[in-house]
């Protein structure tokens, strides 16, 4: 595998926005009493906290990280729960993190304040007998080094402060990690290094592999998402990492991307992992690490919602409660009883199912079911076709895209991995990046979608009619770049298919190639009448996964041809489950 470097770009000073009231560099030790308030849309604190601010620690290299340990006053020692991102510990009451509340319907009023963003809120954890530690990460904001996005690297420096953390006299040498999306990820990486006091991580919703979750899904260079946490993070005062010049760089596999993805096998911790349909970033890699990871104690709970929203309702926040004092307290709560794995199934229509209980994901009575596609009457059937036919549509026309239907005659339930397995063709070019999708349609055929927060304002449907897509559920969607088919033998299975973007396979004209798409998992109702719909496109079916990115656009020209019956017998395979049939 070729040898790469990481490349770098000059990092910037923290801008307003992102500046809150515990940003400057006050290094010390103060008591904050029971009932401060750090400003007035905060929740005061219920307990007096002790809070040191700006501690140094030095790490194996001599680089020095700063980091906020807020804790109870006495001598304790307690444990404590690391929260690892690049946004700065002190922006929790910075107007963009307020602005993020916002944007999803979440009152500022159900934290303290004092939380990083993403990250456990010191009020309630501190109440409860643990120790927070907020961490500026290498190269961010007062702490040395330069930076570095999702790595090993990273996963080496919090070894060393969850090191140090467990020497502390207030301490009681036990650690765990919490948090959403980069403070997830940043789990993986550190719990793979098998610091020896961490002992318990709680991963909420994150990526597990930068190339194929973040710059190249599918790979496709989209790297919209990257850009904007590039330039919108990451901010200090020597040199940040810059992800987008080494996608231009590297784009296939290399040594820099594998040193992007944990080695999930030395994953041994209890882990409480917590998971979603609808997050187009977060989905595939936080279920892939679920799989992989070799922990014996696991737990997968699968939400209806938006991670934000989820990670800070009460009852949840009580429930991962139960998970920590389980393992960093060591009481004997009966957590061990918790299901192994809590599912959703989502209905479209207001009729949710949430925390179904299970011994693993896909449930046991889900069965893999191929639906197969017919190009004459575009409809998907459980029998092949016995006439080939083709569906094909012009990159350039008005519609670029073909469908193909199926009517659910009794309660039907999916829950599991979707995967379409198609024989395309390219008339004209020698390439096709393809986008698919599975749709909920009503008996009348109209699409279904439902919000994952609580905004569904006037200016939350203008966001997401295209793209926004966490924080609107539209389906399941999927893509790939057939220049990058070739399975990888060693992680693919019959419903998982992983490529191993190390080639590129152009097509010769006539060319028809078997290829397999990765839906991200499904949990979904269909009521007898009701309908399923599976696109296959040339564009971005569902645009961006957040307001304001650049999306991108395929790398398309020409005729796309699926081949569909016969001896090109293309197919959507769906988990259904057995027991589907509902009183």
């Amino acid at each position: 595998m070729t040898d790469t470097k990481r490349i770098y770009v000059p990092s910037t000073p923290l801008p307003a926005p992102r500046t809150g009231l515990l940003t400057p560099f006050e290094p010390g030790t103060r008591t904050l009493e029971a009932g401060f308030q750090v400003a007035p849309p905060f929740k005061p604190l219920p307990i007096a906290i002790v809070f040191e601010k700006d501690t140094a620690v030095r790490l194996r290299d001599g680089v020095t990280l700063h980091l906020d340990v807020f804790r109870p006053v006495g001598d304790g020692p307690f444990p404590v729960i690391v929260a690892w991102s690049p946004y700065g510990k002190g922006q929790g009451t910075s107007v963009s993190v307020m602005g993020v509340f916002g944007l999803v319907g979440l009152d500022n009023g159900v934290v303290s304040g004092l939380e990083k963003f993403e990250a456990p809120d010191p009020a309630y954890w501190c109440a409860h007998g643990y120790a927070i530690a907020n961490v500026d990460v290498r190269g961010v904001v007062d702490s040395e080094g330069d930076s570095v996005l999702w790595d090993r690297q990273e996963g080496r420096d919090c070894y060393d402060v969850i090191e140090w953390l467990a020497e502390q006299p207030w301490c009681d040498g036990k650690v765990g990690m919490s948090g959403t999306s980069y403070l997830a990820v940043s789990q993986w990486f550190t719990a793979a290094e098998q610091p020896p006091h961490l002992v318990a991580i709680n991963p909420w919703e994150g990526v597990s592999d930068v190339y194929r979750d973040l710059v190249m899904r599918g790979g496709m260079p989209d790297t919209g998402f990257a850009q904007q946490l590039q330039d919108g993070s990451f901010f200090g005062t020597n040199q940040k990492e810059d992800i987008l010049s080494e996608v231009a760089a590297y784009p296939l596999m290399t040594d820099l991307w594998e040193d992007k993805i944990p080695e999930f096998e030395k994953i041994t911790v209890p882990a409480y992992v917590v998971a979603s349909y609808s997050n187009t970033l977060h989905t595939a890699g936080t279920f892939r690490a679920w799989r992989r990871i070799a922990s014996e104690q696991k737990w997968l709970r699968i939400h209806n919602s938006q991670e934000w929203p989820d990670y800070y309702d009460e009852q949840n926040v009580d429930d991962l409660r139960g998970f920590f004092d389980r393992f960093l307290k060591g009481d004997d709560n009966g957590w061990e009883q918790t299901p192994r794995v809590r599912y959703s199934v989502l209905d479209l229509e207001g009729g949710d199912r949430v925390a179904l209980p299970a011994d693993s994901f896909p449930p046991a009575d889900a069965v893999s079911t191929k639906y197969y596609l017919d190009g004459r009457g575009r409809s998907l059937s459980t029998t092949i076709p016995s006439s080939a036919a083709e569906a094909s549509y012009a990159v350039e026309s008005n519609p670029n895209a073909v469908s193909f239907l199926t009517r659910f005659d009794e309660e039907t339930v999916l829950v599991g991995y979707p995967k379409a397995h198609l024989f395309v063709e390219v008339r004209g070019s020698d390439d096709l990046d393809l986008f698919v999708l599975v749709q909920k349609l009503d008996r009348w055929g109209t699409p279904l979608q439902a919000f994952t927060v609580p905004n569904a304002s006037a200016m939350a449907h203008d966001l997401t009619d295209h793209g926004a897509t966490i924080l609107r559920y539209k389906g399941s969607d999927g893509r790939l770049r057939v220049s990058a088919r070739h399975l990888d033998e060693h992680l693919s299975t019959d419903d998982v298919p992983a490529h191993t973007f190390d080639r590129v396979e152009k097509l010769s004209e006539g060319e028809i190639v078997e290829i397999d798409i990765d839906l991200l998992p499904v949990g979904l109702a269909f009521h007898p009448g009701e309908q399923l719909r599976f696109v296959v496109s040339s564009r971005n079916l569902l645009g961006t996964l957040m307001p304001a990115i650049r999306e991108y656009v395929g790398a398309n020209s020409g005729q796309h041809v699926i081949h569909t019956g016969g001896v090109h017998p293309s197919y959507l395979q769906l988990p259904l489950q057995a027991a589907a049939r509902q009183n």
